[in-house]
């Protein structure tokens, strides 16, 4: 990784970098002591064992022409919604029945590449008794699992939230690749019209830095997802301006946490103007903003951004079918996105 090598090959870190105009420390003139110990401030953690299996799982995920199927829903989310609509009761074997029409659809794995999983869905079969992560992996299809345990609110903030899940991760993120889980997903978000509080930007971060490190540890592949909300009156500058801050954090927190860069995912939001904004951006606005942004904050390293996530469908080639809720230029403007944009990271 290069940050790891960064700071093996240059174990004396620069002033400017660090201390910010601080002063450095002065040894006493008389007794200068050499403490070998000092340098384990500097000790790198090795590189995960996974690391081969991680960048070809994230290489996988984000093969070009496929994207990500998430259907991570929760039981409460699946049966009092989905089920409920067409009138049948949530019990397990009618979450059993619909999650088999979803992986069992003829030719899934041309257009899917991952598919992200509730806890349950992961441990579950099929109605005919095939697990279900078998069922996806023969259709080459990487199973994924979602492993936050949802927002709650951040204490000495502006009404804002973070992301609980890190308590047990470890444990749970070893007995998910046991599974059969190849990555994870963790969604944490940021509001912009509370702030957004440095604080809330920080914990943010951190809060997927930690995450990612210790999936990796554990063999799974990390989605990373700082999601900014699209709340608010804002303009589109606004929310580049915030999308640039949030994302220098998370990538200033991974590297500190020696996470794999070869062996991640992007899942940015757009950078669009705020829900209630009065001056609308074109989808080309839209688009040219998210791969400045792109452009700007991601390493070459990372392997894919699946920046084509919800709300909206490409059958065959080209098709496009939004959904009611769909912001009206969205759409259109992930399509310039992907028109504008080198193959190499959006798939």
């Amino acid at each position: 990784m290069a940050s790891a090598s960064l700071l093996k090959s240059a174990p004396v870190l620069g002033k400017p970098e660090w201390l910010k105009g601080q002063a450095l420390p002065q040894p006493s003139a008389s007794v200068v002591r050499c403490n070998p110990v000092a340098s384990s401030a500097l000790t790198v953690r090795a590189t995960s064992s996974y690391a081969d299996e991680l960048v070809k799982t994230a290489k996988t995920v984000a093969s070009p022409g496929r994207g990500i199927l998430a259907m991570d829903e929760s039981n409460a989310t699946c049966g009092g919604k989905r089920l409920a609509s067409i009138g049948l009761e949530n019990t397990e074997a009618n979450r059993q029945a619909y999650r088999t029409l979803l992986v069992t659809v003829p030719g899934l794995g041309q257009h899917i590449s991952g598919a992200i999983l509730f806890e349950e869905t992961l441990y579950q079969s099929t109605t005919d008794g095939r697990k279900i992560v078998d069922v996806l992996v023969e259709q080459n299809i990487v199973p994924g699992i979602k492993v936050d345990k949802g927002l709650v609110p951040l204490a000495g903030s502006n009404n804002e939230s973070w992301c609980q899940g890190l308590d047990g991760l470890a444990s749970r993120s070893a007995a998910y690749y046991q599974q059969g889980a190849r990555f994870a997903k963790w969604r944490t978000v940021i509001s912009i019209p509370n702030g957004p509080s440095e604080l809330a930007v920080k914990e943010a971060a951190w809060g997927l830095a930690r995450y990612a490190a210790i999936s990796q540890d554990n063999g799974l592949v990390p989605i990373v997802e700082p999601e900014i909300l699209l709340d608010g009156d804002h303009g589109i500058d606004r929310t580049f301006e915030v999308a640039k801050k949030v994302w220098a954090e998370v990538f200033f927190y991974l590297s500190q946490n020696d996470v794999l860069f070869e062996g991640i995912l992007l899942k940015p939001s757009m950078v669009t103007p705020g829900a209630e904004a009065k001056d609308r951006a074109t989808p080309e606005q839209v688009a040219d903003y998210t791969l400045r942004l792109l452009r700007q904050r991601i390493p070459p390293a990372v392997p894919g951004i699946m920046a084509i996530f919800v709300w909206w469908a490409v059958r065959g080639r080209g098709y496009i079918e939004p959904e009611c809720n769909e912001p009206s230029s969205q759409p259109m403007a992930r399509i310039v996105l992907i028109c504008k944009s080198p193959p190499k990271h959006l798939p």
